[in-house]
């Protein structure tokens, strides 16, 4: 039996079988990834950012913060590491931004924003200084130097108290929650501000009966009996520099007395004990009432290489409080009329 094809109603024809879609897997489908928050950063760490970003550089932002650049760059590699990202694509010439730090630069300017609004609030509602400063000092300059500007510098700002440290033994200035520190340094502590207050001077006095005419030279030193400013009497080489230029002049002398105290050995030179090397602010009034006679015009004992002087030591002056800074200011202003003992204005 032949079987022949029924032929399909009008107006319709064949159709292939329709397939019906399989459900869709979305497991396996690529879903974007959102991306990672970058951590909490703390506000002092986004207004650094902030400024770096805004200066352009590293030199910049060291320039108006007034630190170093190995500071600035310090930092901002602990801020990369506890964000766990590079922010910023160093090259030698120039900054960029990550992604990362593109990211965490609007927040970070913010930030800065509003710490520069709230300087600005505080500073003109406020006019006059105030608060307690922390200050320490080494044990000469704190007495002889220090403290009568202290006194001048209260008179004119009577809401600013003082809590003092004068001490010559090293401290953490950080942990002490030192404000202003005056330190005889060539190397400032990392991420403080170094600003010269006078210079350092040692020089050679003795009472004017013991040797009115004065010495020759420094080698002369070696024949008389000499009051230093050490610890332990054994034989101490001296290099002396005049300030005329010239090859420095080596001494070597067997202390007559030392001690750590330098006012007990002034007031033994001013009996005739002997000659006293001392810093020249140390002499300064018994050379003008002229109990003390400089022995070595024109030399000098450079202590710590050639340069040496006091410094104040403050933070940056993002960190550091305006009565520090105004504090400053007024006593490098006050040394640099104070006479040395040659009687040049101190610089």
């Amino acid at each position: 039996m032949s079987l022949t094809k029924r032929p399909l109603p009008t107006g319709q024809a064949d159709e292939a079988p329709r397939l019906r879609p399989a459900p869709r897997d979305l497991s396996r489908e690529a879903v974007p990834r959102r991306r990672a928050p970058l951590p909490a950063l703390d506000a002092n760490a986004l207004e650094l950012f902030a400024r770096v970003v805004a200066a352009g550089s590293f030199a910049e932002a060291a320039r108006q913060l007034g630190l170093t650049r190995a500071a600035v760059s310090r930092r901002i590699a602990s801020i990369e590491a506890e964000a766990g990202v590079p922010l910023i694509a160093r090259t030698t010439r120039s900054l960029g931004l990550t992604e990362a730090g593109r990211r965490l630069s609007a927040s970070a300017r913010g930030v800065l924003e509003a710490a520069d609004a709230a300087r600005r609030s505080v500073r003109s509602g406020r006019s006059a200084l105030e608060g307690v400063l922390r200050i320490t000092a080494v044990a000469t300059f704190g007495r002889i130097v220090l403290m009568p500007l202290l006194a001048r510098f209260q008179q004119l700002h009577p809401d600013v108290r003082y809590e003092l440290l004068i001490t010559d033994r090293r401290i953490d200035l950080l942990r002490e929650g030192i404000d202003v520190a005056f330190r005889v340094t060539r190397k400032p502590p990392p991420d403080w501000v170094a600003q010269p207050v006078m210079p350092l001077r040692i020089g050679a006095y003795a009472a004017p009966g013991l040797l009115p005419g004065g010495l020759d030279d420094p080698a002369a030193l070696a024949r008389q009996r000499c009051l230093v400013p050490m610890t332990g009497s054994d034989e101490v080489m001296l290099r002396w520099r005049h300030d005329e230029g010239g090859a420095p002049v080596e001494v070597a002398v067997v202390p007559a007395c030392c001690g750590d105290d330098i006012d007990s050995l002034i007031a033994m030179a001013r009996c005739g004990a002997g000659v006293v090397l001392a810093p020249d602010y140390c002499v300064q009034h018994d050379l003008q009432a002229g109990r003390l006679l400089d022995v070595l015009p024109g030399w000098q004992f450079p202590v710590g290489g050639d340069g040496a002087s006091i410094q104040a030591l403050t933070l940056p002056p993002a960190s550091a409080g305006e009565t520090a800074r105004e504090l400053v200011k007024f006593v490098r202003a006050a040394c640099g009329a104070i006479p040395d003992s040659r009687g040049a204005a101190a610089a």
